[in-house]
């Protein structure tokens, strides 16, 4: 673990005074405040080149800021130091016997994790630990992103968006984006076509997005869970991997802990899917990163992935899924079944042999996580396959089936994979497909 100071954040009883001497007397750029009405603070960053200098003024007597003023009078609240892997740092941290006050990362400003260190084990200094989810300062005090742009070029950075069915409770999470060759995305599909849908880069791959979704219901499951941290900077580059903001970012913004999963489940076992079901700790073995969950697998599904042939073997990364059968955590399901109230999976094919997708129903509503059945909006016409399926005859019939079912009966669809539009409603006027979105 290497951490880099980041900021130090200053109590400040009577701000004018205080903006008198930094901004007046010093000559130093203080940015606009933030306001933090659910922490009742108000930030004003000081960049002094390199770290930043953050003057926390209290909006209510009774905020962390208010009390510790009241407490201790002004000055020096905390230092913050920036770290690649709050993670992996707070589990280092665990394993020596640090005592901290955040055992779990929570939202910072500007989509950034961080967690507090108790000041006993630091030497009488409360210290933040904070991840960047994106480039610029990040408050202690500040809570969720504010969905600023990504690298040159992108698309904003992902947020959540929540749905509600019935007695479920709904989030399409992300864990960012990666790219993948825009010819194998639309497999016959010509370039002159798709091209106007997804423009590809230099390198002929489309940005794509992953969103596992999050349910709550008499449970709490997570269903896919992305890319994952586990792989080297080739990988990256390969794939054009972008998670300056992930799933712990997601999570965190959906108010959910990785403790509080109870079931994560698999439409599949590629690796944009499944390599965020494992972790791998600050000593290098890898574990299930849901410590309370058990994994819900399809039995045909498991033996693909763990039989692999030439065609196969790109997608599926053994760590992703066999640590899960060594720790004892996974279930294996062989039919279409409900997995908990309101949650049905149902095989499709296609994209693997024995992909899923999930039927969700409560309260005379419904929708469908269709994950690589349908992957973006752009693959709503029948025969916009992709050319990774490895059986597009059974995607089609099944396309084809669940398109009949969805204009039938008022359905939302959860896309998996659109860089852009998390959900909607699909309708028809004659021959003509559209999709109405909800985001």
């Amino acid at each position: 673990m290497k951490a880099v100071l980041d900021h130090i954040g200053i109590a400040v009883a009577d701000l004018p005074a205080a903006l008198a001497f930094y901004r007046d007397a010093l000559g130093l750029d203080v940015q606009p405040p933030e306001e933090v009405p659910s922490q009742r603070v108000r930030a004003h960053f000081i960049p002094v080149g390199g770290p930043s200098l953050e003057l926390l003024e209290a909006t209510a007597p009774g905020s962390v800021i208010g009390k510790y003023i009241e407490q201790r009078g002004p000055g020096v609240h905390h230092i913050t130091l920036r770290v690649e892997d709050i993670r992996a740092a707070l589990a280092k941290l665990k394993a020596r016997g640090v005592r901290l006050v955040d055992e779990e990362p929570r939202p910072g400003a500007e989509g950034a994790l961080i967690a507090f260190v108790h000041p006993s084990s630091t030497h009488g200094v409360l210290v933040e630990l904070k991840e960047s989810g994106r480039s610029g300062h990040g408050s202690s005090a500040a809570s969720g992103p504010d969905g600023g742009a990504g690298p040159a070029g992108s698309s904003p950075a992902p947020r959540i968006s929540r749905f509600t069915l019935g007695d479920l409770e709904i989030t399409s999470l992300y864990d960012g984006f990666l790219r993948l060759d825009g010819g194998s995305m639309f497999g016959v599909v010509p370039k002159t076509l798709w091209s106007s849908k997804a423009e590809p880069d230099d390198r002929n791959r489309i940005r794509l997005a992953m969103r596992p979704l999050l349910v709550r219901g008499v449970r709490t499951m997570l269903i896919d869970a992305g890319l994952g941290d586990k792989e080297n900077d080739k990988f990256h580059d390969i794939y054009g991997v972008e998670r300056a903001r992930h799933l712990d970012h997601a999570l965190a913004e959906a108010g959910v802990a990785p403790s509080e999963i109870d079931i994560v489940l698999a439409t599949h076992l590629h690796f944009d899917h499944a390599g965020g079901f494992t972790v791998r700790g600050a000593d290098g073995v890898i574990r299930p990163r849901f410590p309370r969950a058990a994994y819900v697998v399809r039995r045909g599904e498991w033996e693909d992935a763990t039989h692999l042939h030439e065609r196969n073997r790109a997608s599926y990364l053994a760590d992703n899924y066999v640590p899960l059968l060594q720790a004892g955590v996974l279930m294996l399901v062989d039919d279409d079944q409900v997995i908990m109230p309101g949650v049905k999976v149902q095989r499709t094919g296609g994209h693997t042999m024995h992909h899923q997708m999930v039927w969700l129903e409560s309260g005379g509503k419904r929708a469908a996580y269709v994950a690589d059945l349908i992957p973006t909006t752009a693959h709503l016409p029948d025969p916009w396959i992709m050319g990774f399926d490895l059986y597009p005859m059974d995607t089609l019939a099944a396309k084809k089936a669940f398109v009949r079912e969805a204009l039938a009966r008022e359905t939302l669809i959860l896309f998996e994979h659109d860089p852009v539009v998390a959900a909607g409603y699909l309708m028809q006027d004659g021959g003509k497909r559209t999709l109405n979105q909800t985001t």
